[in-house]
């Protein structure tokens, strides 16, 4: 089972780096140009569509991440830290979402012979331009007191 301390132990895991506004910025064009290929596709190619989706909303967290000053290549430590750290600025709905997503990309690219149900697949993208504009949101509110405080929250869950 995922956790903050298993994450932060991890090569690729949870790590402090200096906050980061540039990468936040080509975080979010990466998650606007995501969306874009999600709705492309959406008729096309539904499994690109999916991993789009999922994207969109990794990308838009991963921004808050670099705002912050957190690095994680663990998808699944990504979402434990928003769901840990970032409790006070994502809703339970939102973690509901991106794990939805989460998952469906995982069965859409590595499980041929499994499909994502079609009221997931619109739920899901239905919900991604508005994890977006979460997202968005919390970096034009969060200020460095938000950012010293979520550090010191991070450290606290490692020991």
């Amino acid at each position: 089972m995922v956790s903050i301390r298993w994450c932060c132990e991890q090569k690729e895991g949870i790590k402090l780096i200096d906050s980061n506004d540039n990468l936040a910025k080509g975080y979010l064009k990466m998650d606007e140009d995501s969306l874009g290929t999600m709705n492309r596709e959406r008729k096309y190619n539904l499994m690109f569509a999916i991993s789009a989706c999922y994207y969109s909303m990794y990308y838009s967290l991963y921004s808050v991440c670099m705002k912050i000053g957190i690095k994680c290549e663990i998808h699944s430590c990504t979402i434990e830290f928003m769901k840990k750290i970032l409790d006070n600025f994502y809703s339970k709905e939102d973690i509901k979402i991106i794990k939805k997503a989460f998952n469906a990309r995982n069965i859409a690219k590595y499980y041929v012979d499994k499909i994502v149900q079609k009221e997931d697949s619109d739920y899901i993208m239905d919900k991604a331009p508005l994890f977006l504009n979460k997202s968005k949101d919390i970096l034009a509110k969060i200020n460095e007191k938000d950012i010293k405080d979520l550090r010191k929250k991070l450290e606290n869950h490692e020991r």
